[in-house]
């Protein structure tokens, strides 16, 4: 059987899959052969840099895949601020992105959807109405 995914971790990284944390005690390489749900440490995003409407959005997102059990609480988080992010947005590309966002994560598809949001960081923050749109997300 060919490996679908194959990744390596040092000592003491952390992985997140299918709602377990895993840690590796030493430098070890991971197939996993069949579909799973699972985000590396290094894409983990922490609540105090959660600091962004944008990077509020990746942070629920994030939570869907890290704590699955929690979702009926997390979805409703997740559709707010999405809701409020494509009310509050100017750019029509950032609008599309965030559209793709709501159906991948409706797909349950939320890596993809974490792949995207992360790429929408950089645009979102470096725009000079960002501060505006911020304050009307939380507002929201």
């Amino acid at each position: 059987m060919k490996a679908k995914m194959r990744f390596s971790l040092k000592a003491g990284e952390r992985i997140f899959i299918n709602g377990a944390v895993l840690t590796v005690s030493q430098k070890v390489t991971l197939s996993l052969l069949n579909e799973a749900r699972f985000l590396l440490e290094s894409h983990v995003l922490q609540v105090t840099d959660a600091t962004t409407p944008m990077r509020q959005l990746y942070f629920v997102v994030q939570s869907l895949l890290i704590n699955p059990q929690e979702a009926g609480k997390v979805t409703g988080a997740f559709r707010k601020l999405h809701d409020a992010l494509i009310t509050v947005a100017t750019d029509e590309g950032v609008k599309d992105s965030l559209r793709k966002v709501g159906d991948l994560v409706e797909a349950d598809r939320t890596f993809d959807a974490l792949k995207l949001i992360r790429t929408l960081f950089e645009p979102i923050e470096a725009h000079p109405s960002a501060p505006a749109e911020a304050a009307a997300v939380q507002a929201a």
